[in-house]
């Protein structure tokens, strides 16, 4: 089922994500960062991470969150995508990525600033990703 949303054109459905394969988590969301609410390494949302774990044999021994972010990242993704996807908080996501990627679990590739100021492009390819979700 979709959502209508309104363009030049008129009215239009809005494909919906479809729902989580596995049950919600009764686990809150901070309790899976052990209560942490700042990442260890500045992180930037429109950074983007891909996994560092080649085979699926090493995902036995990570948490439910790694190894849905591992699987996620196998392609490229920016950090407020996982987000998106995982359907969890920003925040929680920052700091999931940042352990992992300080265990070496994956790469994050932060946007080069100019001046201060982020890449135009990249923002503009992060927001067509986020569209087409």
């Amino acid at each position: 089922m979709s959502d209508p949303r309104w363009n030049s054109g008129g009215w239009e459905p809005v494909p919906q994500p479809p729902p989580p394969s596995d049950p919600a988590s009764p686990v809150r969301p901070y309790a899976v960062t052990g209560g942490r609410t700042a990442p260890r390494m500045k992180l930037a949302m429109e950074a983007l991470v891909s996994s560092a774990t080649a085979e699926q044999r090493e995902l036995s021994y990570m948490t439910p969150e790694y190894q849905a972010i591992s699987q996620l990242c196998r392609q490229i993704r920016s950090v407020a995508e996982v987000s998106a996807l995982m359907r969890m908080p920003l925040g929680v996501v920052r700091v999931l990525i940042a352990d992992m990627a300080a265990e070496g679990l994956v790469r994050v590739h932060q946007p080069q600033l100019d001046e201060g100021r982020p890449d135009v492009n990249l923002l503009e390819r992060v927001l067509s990703g986020l569209r087409r979700l």
